[in-house]
């Protein structure tokens, strides 16, 4: 992001944001591309987006019988404050964070979800 300081501009870095790396099905992560140049995104808003959406309804049916198995290490930011919820939820439905994270896939909206421009806003 971008912000003005003394008539300035100058590029800064997302004190909201944390790095996390998890384990993610390879297959979904192909759809998230495919979404992401679909939608002019990036695959992390997309992800952030389901997320909200799953933290939202509070309830998740995840048959665990069912985990991929074609899963591979996946590095990216997060929002932290949404990152500490996934990881409560995670933990109340005795979830792994990835099992959340690709359960999430399902709820993304598309009308509200935030585009590659944002990385770059001004803010003041």
């Amino acid at each position: 992001m971008w912000k003005l300081v003394n008539g300035k501009m100058i590029q800064t870095t997302d004190e909201t944001r944390v790095k996390f790396r998890t384990n993610i099905s390879q297959a979904i992560l192909d759809q998230l591309d495919e979404l992401s140049d679909e939608h002019d995104t990036y695959s992390n808003y997309l992800l952030e987006n389901g997320l909200l959406n799953v933290l939202a309804n509070g309830m998740i049916h995840y048959d665990k019988e069912l985990r991929p198995t074609d899963r591979i290490q996946f590095k990216t930011s997060y929002d932290k404050e949404l990152l500490e919820s996934v990881k409560e939820l995670a933990k109340e439905h005795k979830l792994f964070i990835n099992d959340v994270i690709e359960y999430s896939v399902d709820h993304i909206d598309f009308t509200d979800i935030k585009t590659k421009d944002h990385k770059n806003r001004l803010e003041s």
